[in-house]
């Protein structure tokens, strides 16, 4: 398959720069947009900066790379065949699989003859007299389009700080995020890895069963719960794709979009508050079973402080048992609220410090003070490495769209409209930028749902938008000043009744100095899918149409 997807690179066709819509990104959004709009008659074309699909999954390929959905729902339910003929191996699906799953879906549906790859948008201008959309990219390649789609993901910008020295550094610099291609071997190095967020907790791990010496630099401790990751049995599979339809629809149920192996039971009393026996005994079950559902354990987990401290305690506890040292585990342990934060999942991550050749640098009170040649400086004191791993995470949300100079109606930029915080309606489109979607943008469910689910959703809406549009022979659409300011200020109250704006998150976009601090998820995937039918079924009340 690999060679056949190499020729479609090479072969696809360039000689159209014009397109009913253009689409930014080949990752698990771009790709259904692309077959979405094909299948209705539309005109499509897909611009992406890598040479190949897969989007986060295509650059996210350090050690232990995997989702934190399991696999059976980490996937497109907008065909039954694909369903039924993709053989998923492992619970929670590892970077090669799901990229290769990836490249499977662009070559049965014959994505790559629309995809430009190499190809790095720049810029986009509306053209107001036109209803166009005029896109440069970073070689001078220009296109048009009636609609502009970014499909640029929640999580594909990288966040790389700035340490004195860093260009002084001797030996090999990698991010987590933008990952060699080819395997690193880390075998009788000394490796220095600086964050200890999602992707450092899932290579920390692996990296340490081959260096020589693991140094890690932690400013802020992240709660992990065990994956359980294992490999799916055959008669699990089996059964899930013997009701797939039905087990989906479980999965759209729930409030972050995520089958629950644990549902209530229906004669539960939910005003009842549970005893702390109670309490312990759930989380205990989820723990055991592993995964980021661990956060429904408790009724109220996310929106009551005191039940949330039981959790929080319970987990610290856990780590205090895992890890030998007294102080590191104290210092691996979070203060905040368990969840307040991306709730990580793991395999072997607290005990990994009980390795002689792996040692925690506490960076919380005495930060980094350079990088040297030879390695990394704290407080004057050199950790010597020959390699150097920033897993320093994302600018998440909105850090892709603002790569891009985008310039709505009358030249204003979409950097200057969100300079105080992303500003959207549903997510999903923003007032001054007609004929621009956003593919799970700032406003909607998307990194605190089940993101496959989250897009499938987003590119549905956003084709029959489009249909919609044609068939009344409409040619521009943007969000109304005031229904724009009712969605931020709602997606705000939805927040704020809950404990996740509770400490400095990347859902606050607290990891990026300079960036404002706004809350940027909506919570609550169910209740958001039936707003976003309803503004259709109104016939897209909340926007301007013409």
């Amino acid at each position: 398959m690999s060679s056949v997807i190499e020729e479609k690179k090479i072969n696809a066709d360039t000689s159209q720069p014009f397109s009913e819509a253009l689409v930014v990104g080949a990752g698990f959004a771009g790709l259904y947009m692309l077959h979405r709009l094909r299948g209705l008659g539309i005109s499509a074309r897909v611009l992406e900066a890598g040479d190949g699909v897969g989007g986060t999954w295509y650059w996210n390929r350090y050690p232990g790379a995997r989702c934190d959905v399991e696999s059976m729902e980490y996937s497109y339910q907008f065909s039954e065949e694909l369903q039924q003929e993709w053989e998923w191996t492992e619970r929670y699906a590892t970077q090669p699989e799901i990229l290769r799953y990836l490249e499977h879906v662009s070559e049965r549906f014959d994505l790559l003859r629309d995809i430009q790859f190499n190809t790095r948008v720049q810029s986009a201008d509306f053209d107001q007299n036109e209803s166009k959309w005029c896109v440069e990219t970073s070689s001078g390649q220009t296109f048009s389009c009636q609609f502009l789609v970014m499909a640029t993901g929640c999580l594909s910008s990288v966040n790389t700080p700035h340490f004195e020295g860093m260009s002084d550094f001797s030996g090999s610099c990698y991010h987590t995020g933008h990952w060699p291609h080819e395997p690193i071997d880390f075998t009788g190095r000394r490796v220095a890895i600086i964050g200890t967020g999602s992707s450092a907790i899932q290579s920390i791990p692996v990296i340490a069963e081959q260096a020589k010496m693991l140094h890690v630099f932690q400013r802020t401790p992240n709660f992990s719960i065990p994956a359980g990751n294992r490999p799916l049995e055959e008669s699990y599979v089996q059964e899930v794709k013997s009701r797939y339809p039905e087990f989906r629809a479980e999965g759209r149920s729930q409030g972050f979009g995520i089958v629950d192996p644990f549902p209530p039971s229906a004669h539960a009393d939910p005003e009842r508050i549970p005893t702390r026996q109670e309490v312990e005994e759930s989380l205990q079950e989820r723990w055991d079973y592993g995964g980021i559902t661990f956060l429904n354990g408790v009724p109220g987990l996310t929106t009551d402080p005191a039940l949330n401290e039981l959790a929080a305690d319970f987990v610290r506890r856990k780590i205090r048992e895992e890890v030998s040292d007294p102080e590191v585990a104290d210092a691996l342990s979070p203060s905040t609220m368990v969840g307040c934060k991306r709730l990580c999942v793991d395999t072997n991550y607290f005990s990994t410090y009980n390795r002689s050749n792996v040692k925690l640098v506490d960076i919380s009170q005495s930060p980094i003070d350079k990088i040297v040649p030879e390695g990394v400086s704290v407080s004057g004191k050199v950790y010597a490495c020959d390699d150097l791993i920033l897993a320093t995470g994302f600018d998440a949300m909105t850090g892709a769209l603002s790569k891009v100079e985008i310039k709505g109606r009358e030249g204003l930029t979409l950097a200057d409209k969100w300079k105080e915080g992303p500003r959207t309606y549903l997510g999903l489109a923003t007032e001054g930028f007609p004929n621009l979607f956003i593919v799970t943008g700032p406003g909607s469910p998307s990194v605190l749902s089940n993101m496959v689910q989250s897009i499938e959703q987003h590119v549905e809406w956003i084709s029959d938008c489009m249909v919609y549009m044609k068939r009344a022979g409409l040619v521009r659409i943007e969000p109304k000043f005031d229904a724009e300011e009712e969605w931020v200020t709602h997606v705000n109250e939805l927040a704020d009744q809950t404990i996740f704006p509770t400490c400095n998150s990347w859902y606050l976009g607290a990891n990026v100095p300079g960036k404002p601090r706004v809350f940027m998820p909506y919570l609550g995937f169910p209740p958001y899918v039936e707003i976003c039918r309803d503004v259709a079924d109104s016939e897209y009340k909340g926007f301007q149409l013409a």
